[in-house]
């Protein structure tokens, strides 16, 4: 399927797609994400593998576009729970008084 990404048309297909990802590990995912063979990738990571332009030339939402019409599940990536600090000051001395 004939896609344009950052003003460069590229022809894809899943299974291309899904082959170049094969042996990549997955960064953390945030933003847009997509599941390619179990796996949820940034869409950015994605796009960097599968058209070697540099990420500041194409946007999440391109990538998002192409993949969803190669039909690929797109999704924003949950938020980290955050981290509870750790609150303890240490220990009280209960031997005073």
């Amino acid at each position: 399927m004939r896609c344009v990404i950052a003003r460069y048309p590229f022809d894809l297909s899943k299974g291309e797609v899904e082959m170049s990802m094969e042996k990549v590990e997955p960064e953390a995912a945030t933003g847009a994400c997509v599941v390619i063979g179990g796996k949820t990738y940034p869409v950015k990571q994605v796009g960097i593998v599968i058209t070697r332009l540099d990420p500041r030339d194409f946007t999440a939402a391109e990538m998002v576009r192409a993949l969803v019409r190669l039909g690929f599940t797109c999704r924003t990536a949950p938020t980290p729970p955050a981290q509870v600090s750790d609150l303890s000051y240490g220990t009280v001395d209960r031997s005073i008084g």
